[in-house]
């Protein structure tokens, strides 16, 4: 039937029937609040978003707060409990200040974009996450995307862009930088080379920026971030941004750095100055999570057990999974069909588990995602593989 030239949607039927031949549709699937089925899809990495410590503080902070934040964090969005979580958030991972923001994706457009501008250059790894991508694009700044974890390659970049600290001249002003990096990358949960990259930033006086969304509460002393493993936490040169949505097991995200930076933030992100503020119950729950971490540090170190655990047993039964670095386990699958295909028929055995397909993974191998959590109990363990390893889909 010919379309309607006046249907000025019709664009989208055409895009959902290209869609629906690759195998590439995505649905909603609504949980129950007491969903049967064991959980590996979830990014709950610690296990605290049911926490009863954590709920009540989230319940406590709904009840003196109220429901929403009522306004921009400048305005009426701001309250003490706020600050508290900005102020011992800054402290656990070792710097200066902290931002708390509605969500992750706000807090990775806001460093990226102000912290660079049009005639900065931002160096980007080619996996960065959608939201540091978009960040890029908002930043109206020359974006260089380089090869996945390649330090070499961030200075090869930088070098043909940037004047050497060493060799510019008295007065010179030198290009504004920015080198943009995961610090867990959230498809095959591989580490990015900090400290490398670090290394490739500072002699042409770029800025380093981290996102710890899938470091946070799993790497480093005590859960504090892959940044504060490898040495940098403080730094004057680098910033961190992070999601509280994850091993906090809340939501709302953080941008951490030196005082400046964060003053900065607050005077020209924004994501920052014209969105409403996390609400209370949000930060309630954060602060409530941050502390338990602070209390039982060796909650990071299970996770990290239990996905070397899930590594180990699905490699062992000759599934192409990938060493994790973190919490995150990536299981090879053959196709988009077959990857959606083994997720539902996982669901079915009663184990819930991510689907990643292209346009979601940068290489378009498609894959089932694991997420390792610090409170499955050995049997919850061994039950997930099995039901993996038995509807893998056969050569």
């Amino acid at each position: 039937m010919p379309q309607d030239r006046h249907d000025a949607f019709a664009w989208i039927d055409a895009q959902r029937e290209r869609r629906d031949r690759a195998g590439l549709v995505r649905r909603l699937s609504p949980r129950p609040a007491d969903s049967p089925l064991l959980d590996l899809a979830s990014n709950d990495y610690l296990g605290l978003a049911r926490h009863p410590e954590v709920t009540a503080a989230a319940a406590v902070a709904a009840h003196r707060w109220g429901a929403g934040s009522t306004g921009s964090r400048l305005v009426t969005g701001s309250t003490e409990l706020h600050a508290t979580l900005e102020r011992e958030l800054a402290e656990f991972c070792g710097f200066e200040a902290a931002l708390v923001f509605s969500s992750g994706y706000a807090a990775n457009l806001a460093a990226v974009s102000a912290l660079s501008g049009r005639d900065a250059l931002v160096v980007s790894d080619a996996d960065n996450h959608a939201s540091l991508i978009d960040g890029c694009r908002l930043s109206r700044a020359e974006i260089a995307v380089v090869p996945h974890a390649d330090p070499d390659a961030v200075r090869k970049a930088l070098g043909a862009a940037v004047v050497d600290a060493g060799e510019a001249n008295a007065g010179e002003a030198r290009r504004r930088a920015l080198v943009v990096s995961d610090a867990v990358f959230s498809v095959d949960g591989d580490a990015a080379p900090l400290a490398a990259l670090a290394g490739a930033s500072r002699p042409y006086g770029a800025a380093l920026v981290v996102d710890e969304a899938h470091g946070l509460g799993v790497l480093g002393e005590g859960g504090r971030g892959a940044v504060h493993e490898a040495g940098l936490a403080g730094a004057p040169d680098v910033v961190v941004t992070a999601t509280l949505s994850k091993s906090l097991g809340s939501q709302g995200g953080a941008v951490l750095g030196p005082a400046r930076v964060i003053d900065h933030l607050v005077n020209s992100a924004r994501t920052f100055i014209f969105d409403t503020g996390l609400n209370p119950a949000a930060v309630g729950a954060a602060l409530a999570s941050l502390r338990l971490l602070r209390r039982e540090p060796e909650r990071a170190t299970r996770v990290r057990t239990v996905a070397m655990g899930l590594y180990g047993r699905l490699t062992a039964a000759g599934l192409a999974a990938v060493r994790p670095d973190a919490s995150v386990v990536s299981v090879r699958a053959p196709s988009p069909e077959e990857a959606v295909r083994w997720a539902a028929d996982c669901r079915a055995a009663g184990l819930m588990v991510g689907c990643f397909r292209p346009p979601s993974v940068p290489d378009g191998v498609s894959r089932l995602r694991l997420a390792a959590r610090g409170d499955l109990t050995e049997e919850q363990i061994e039950e997930a593989v099995d039901v993996i390893v038995r509807t893998a889909p056969t050569a």
